[in-house]
């Protein structure tokens, strides 16, 4: 039996509890836009990786071409990381006193 780095079925779990997180950020966008949305593409990120890995182990590859998606969706949550960086940077909150 060859020592397999993934299992298929805990691929199955990780790709369902990526699934919820995913819906939970989606319908709770409206509470923090900016970080629902930067959740969503990295749950659908880790998504598309563990699809591939599953299709890979299987033998049959269905997902043409995730490295364009993955890059995208990566780059808005990088730039969105990118700008929130910023935003704290640019708050001057005075030191504290006693």
């Amino acid at each position: 039996m060859q020592n397999e780095k993934f299992d298929i079925e805990i691929l199955k779990l990780i790709e369902n509890k990526l699934d919820y997180i995913y819906s939970i950020a989606k319908s709770n966008y409206n509470d923090n836009p900016e970080l629902m949305d930067t959740i969503e593409n990295l749950a659908q990120v880790a998504n598309i990786f563990a699809k591939s890995r599953i299709q890979e182990l299987k033998g049959h590859v269905i997902t043409s071409s995730p490295q364009g998606f993955i890059v995208s969706k990566i780059a808005n949550s990088y730039s969105r990381m990118q700008n929130y960086e910023k935003q704290k940077k640019d708050i001057n909150v005075p030191p504290w006193k006693l």
